[in-house]
This record gives C-alpha cells, sequence and structure tokens, in this order.
C-alpha cells in the first residue's frame, strides 16, 4: 500500500513541478494587470467581485477570505465579496431564473461601475462565468480570469484572460490557487509601498 501511494505522490508532483514550470511572461503580464485594476478599483471606493464553481467556487471564497481579512501581513481589511457564497440567493436564483443566472444576477444587485469582476473556470466554458461576464459589460465592469486549458469562451470575452499553462483539471486548479497566492502578495506588497 504505502509503495502505491509512494508513486501516486511521485507522480502528482512531477506533472505538478511541470505545469509550475511552464509559467511564463503571459501569466506574470496578466497577473500585473490584474494587480493594477483591483488597486485603481479599490482607489476608487470599488470592490473586487469574484465566482467560480465546485474547486472554482473554494477558490474564489479563498481569495476573497484572503483580502477581507490578511494575507501575510497586518494591514486594513479589502473589500472582496465571492458570488459564491450566498446559499439563499443562490439556490433561489437557480430555482428561479436558472444556474445560468447564479452569479449574473448577483452582479446585477451589487455590481457597480468601479468594481472589478475575476471570474474562475478550469474550462473556460462555465456558463454561469459566461452570463457574470454579460451582466458585469453591462454596468462597465472590468472583466478578468483565471482559466485553464485554451481559455475556453471565456478567453475571448474577458479584457485580461490569465490562462494557465494546463490542460488537467487538477493542475489548473493548483496553478489558480498559485496565481492567487500571488496576487495576495502583490497587493499586499503594493500596499506597503514595496511593489510599484
Amino acid at each position: 500500500m504505502i509503495d502505491d501511494i509512494r508513486d501516486i505522490v511521485a507522480k502528482e508532483l512531477d506533472e505538478h513541478r511541470a505545469a509550475v514550470d511552464r509559467i511564463e511572461e503571459a501569466q506574470v503580464a496578466g497577473l500585473s494587470r490584474l494587480v493594477e485594476t483591483v488597486v485603481s478599483a479599490w482607489s476608487a471606493g470599488g470592490r473586487l467581485l469574484t465566482c467560480g464553481n465546485g474547486g472554482s467556487a473554494a477558490d474564489a471564497q479563498h481569495l476573497a477570505a484572503e483580502l477581507t481579512g490578511r494575507y501575510r501581513r497586518d494591514r486594513p481589511g479589502w473589500p472582496a465579496v465571492a458570488l459564491t457564497t450566498d446559499t439563499s440567493a443562490l439556490t433561489a436564483i437557480g430555482n428561479d431564473l436558472g444556474f445560468d443566472q447564479v452569479f449574473a444576477r448577483q452582479v446585477q444587485a451589487l455590481g457597480r461601475p468601479e468594481d472589478v469582476l475575476l471570474v474562475i473556470s478550469t474550462s473556460g466554458d462555465s456558463e454561469n462565468c459566461v452570463t457574470a461576464v454579460a451582466a458585469a459589460r453591462e454596468i462597465g465592469l472590468v472583466c478578468h480570469g483565471l482559466l485553464g486549458g485554451d481559455g475556453g469562451r471565456l478567453g475571448g470575452l474577458l479584457d485580461n484572460p490569465i490562462v494557465v499553462p494546463a490542460r488537467s483539471t487538477p493542475r489548473i486548479q493548483e496553478l489558480h490557487v498559485l496565481m492567487i497566492h500571488c496576487l495576495c502578495e502583490a497587493l499586499e506588497r503594493r500596499h506597503e509601498g514595496d511593489l510599484t
């Protein structure tokens, strides 16, 4: 049994390292654009709205928690809202309007032009994220995304699609978490004046 587990861990780690090693300037530049947009939004009194499904929903909540709470440094809480957390809203909207509207309806209700939307989708084809972007566009939000594979439909709809260099869902999700942590680190360094 232990040898089987050892083989699984070794294989997963090899795939993870290979995916991390494929991160290049395109992802770094996308992350830089996201940092600038979020800082500008906050300066204008806006918020970061974020959403996704399944593991990506957890990532949206993870990001919002790091920003409203803290990542590594003590600093004021920052305005970030995960549209994946209100079960009453999600189930009411899903039941009454359809699951494809669960994020769009919240964007319509909560979004303001100074806000930023970040969608997280391993495939880039999540219908409820596509409709959220459409709703955000009607209000005038800048739209970013953490995507995988070839970026899917969302890749062509976003102002800044950050497509991580992986095709399998586990590796995409791992790289999304890495990008989220890099975003948090960059924002906290920027706040302290350590990042220009």
